[in-house]
């Protein structure tokens, strides 16, 4: 199916809803088969009952918590549910709806082994169940389906509007950013994309979208950033590396408008899209918002105050509301079946209609044209369906790391396992080593870091310096620093990184390394950076001659000073490493460890983890930075 146009406001009508990451309700109706085996099939059970007149026995009870936008349609749905005793295996569902806020909850779900006092969770978005997973030793989550739809689009006042052109004048992500990156025209806000799908969505899009821009005007422009110089050397440019120059751009001019949450947003738009508001510097004429959004705003508001909506022309990516189970082992099987059940109601028609009248689109199911006029949309503007595809992995860990970086720069120093088994081989990548490998990355990630970032290197593997099993190639400073003999200190660790090789017969002394990497950490602390140490390992500790793990943690967890905080990040590489004991080492000082299997995955997973690390100290930089605003 190929993009259309959205209705003007003489058409009525229904278009096909867009369904990125489609999960139909065919995986919910599997999991009700995997929940009922041993008990009957699932339609004779009653489990898929139509509503009854009364119920049997005492109601199944479960509680619900839903991202904020969507709780009040769920709460509508199990109200009704109530009201009409629909049942599972003859006895009524009662489901209680409760709205929170998606990075809390995903938070403490990763963080907390614990079962939490609710089975079943609808976030906005996939990234907030993949965020719930962190490093898989949270609370399991099974996922059932998806609930609802809500493409990502920038949306503005009148006036801004029509400066853009808009309805007539279209844009790609890329050139929307462009066009609204100058604050003297026009002022772009959004909400963080640390605490906020939308605002992830949207800047994710926007270096994709670059990216693809660069790339077919053949001026790929990794050549800025880790690419190769005359002498052959890698070189990391100026920081933003492959399609970031835009979104590095957005970020940083988000960071001083950004709301610390989708509805604050809207908060922030002025008063009157005519002018009434904009002498206040605070106040925003465009947002990169959802559609539903724009439709409750626009439902609520008349006149000037009304939003237009600017559909990228090269896809909208979607809030796409996944239904999870929480915790399902630990769940009755009445509870399961329960919760499957609600999860079938919300996939009948008079569930649809309740969703619509709340401004969400459903997968595979007509779109009314009054959903899309009153969130905003006109033609020519394009609004679905087969090309409205989601930012890639990469680009979602890209522009997380991005953004963390943007909020609060960086104090990290880098430690990296040379022991001999560096040397060896990595399947598919052409002979290339571990270490070969590894360094690419490396090299990749510098390329994400600003001027104002510091970074040092340190290298390990056993009796490497003496009796010491570790040596620091490169202070921390940062990396605009000039350099003595000429340069920056960012192209000395470039050349530090391409210059790391594999000890022959060395091993890996990763006990005396962690403790005195992180003492010097500690010890260099600076206030209003984000602090950390990354060790990355292809082993397991192997100094016999070293301190035990046992001390190392305690003297860790002695180090750790939760006012200064400087998490370990480790980063376990390979099938002989072992991330237990990584894990178990940086938990010590309020870090944790990942697993790659092939070292090209260094730089997402390094990304990734210092925004998780980041993410809370960065979301109390934003709460500081936006207490004040209407």
């Amino acid at each position: 199916m190929g993009r259309h146009s959205l209705p003007d406001a003489r058409s009525a009508g229904a278009r096909r809803a867009l369904s990125p990451r489609r999960r139909t309700v065919t995986i919910a109706a599997a999991v009700v088969v995997s929940v009922a085996a041993g008990t009957g099939i699932a339609a004779g059970s009653g489990l898929l009952s139509l509503s009854e007149t009364s119920c049997d026995n005492t109601p199944v009870r479960l509680d619900l918590v839903a991202s904020p936008d969507i709780a009040p349609a769920l709460r509508a749905v199990a109200d009704r549910a109530r009201r009409d005793h629909v049942t599972s295996d003859g006895r009524c569902i009662d489901i209680r709806v409760t709205a929170r806020e998606n990075a809390e909850v995903a938070n403490t779900l990763a963080t907390n082994s614990v079962a939490p006092d609710y089975q079943i969770w609808v976030p906005d978005s996939d990234l907030w169940v993949d965020r719930a997973k962190g490093s898989g030793d949270g609370v399991a989550l099974t996922p059932a389906g998806n609930v609802a739809l809500s493409p990502v689009a920038l949306a503005a006042l009148p006036t801004s509007a029509q400066a853009l052109g808009w309805p007539a004048k279209t844009y790609t992500w890329a050139a929307l950013a462009a066009a609204t990156g100058n604050t003297d025209t026009v002022r772009l806000g959004a909400a963080d994309p640390s605490r906020s799908a939308t605002g992830l969505l949207a800047l994710s899009s926007i270096a994709e979208s670059e990216l693809q821009e660069s790339q077919r005007q053949g001026g790929d422009r990794r050549q800025t950033g880790a690419g190769q110089g005359a002498d052959g050397k890698a070189k990391t440019g100026g920081g933003e590396g492959a399609g970031g120059t835009r979104a590095a751009a957005t970020a940083r001019l988000l960071t001083q408008r950004v709301s610390e949450s989708d509805s604050r947003v809207l908060e922030s738009l002025a008063r009157d899209g005519a002018g009434a508001g904009l002498t206040d510097p605070r106040s925003n004429e465009v947002v990169l918002l959802s559609e539903q959004a724009a439709f409750r705003h626009n439902s609520e508001n008349g006149g000037s105050a009304k939003l237009d909506l600017f559909y990228p022309t090269d896809g909208a990516p979607a809030l796409d509301y996944p239904y999870s189970l929480v915790n399902q082992s630990a769940l009755s099987t009445d509870e399961s079946r329960a919760a499957m059940r609600f999860m079938a109601l919300l996939s009948e028609d008079s569930s649809y209609r309740t969703l619509a009248e709340h401004g969400f689109r459903v997968a595979n199911t007509p779109v009314h044209d009054d959903v899309l006029l009153t969130a905003g949309g006109r033609s020519p503007q394009p609004y679905t369906g087969e090309d409205a595809r989601p930012p890639s992995t990469e680009a979602v860990e890209r522009a997380l790391g991005l953004w963390t970086m943007s909020v609060r720069s960086a104090r990290l120093t880098t430690v990296v396992d040379a022991s001999g088994s560096m040397e060896e081989s990595v399947p598919g990548r052409g002979g290339q080593s571990r270490m070969d490998v590894t360094k690419a990355s490396l090299l990749r990630v510098l390329a994400q870091f600003t001027a104002e970032d510091e970074l040092g290197l340190w290298e390990f593997s056993t009796r490497l310096d003496g009796a010491k099993d570790y040596r620091k190639l490169e202070k921390t400073a940062r990396l605009g620093e000039p350099a003595k003999g000429g340069g920056t200190h960012r192209e000395r660790l470039s050349d530090a990184f391409t210059a790391l090789k594999p000890v022959p017969d060395g091993d890996t002394g990763l006990y005396d390394t962690a403790l005195a990497s992180y003492r010097e950490a500690r010890a260099s602390y600076v206030p209003g950076k984000f602090n950390a140490l990354i060790i990355l390992t292809d082993g397991s500790n192997k100094d016999d001659d070293s301190v035990s793990r046992g001390d190392l943690v305690e003297q860790l967890k002695k180090l750790a000073d939760p006012e200064r905080p400087v998490p370990l990040i480790g980063v376990a590489v390979g099938p002989d490493a072992d991330r237990k004991e990584l894990d178990a080492i940086a938990r010590a000082t309020g870090g944790a460890a990942y697993e790659v299997s092939d070292p090209a995955d260094i730089q997402s997973v390094i990304l990734r983890a210092i925004m998780l690390s980041a993410s809370e100290s960065a979301a109390d930089t934003t709460a500081d930075t936006t207490a004040a605003r209407p």
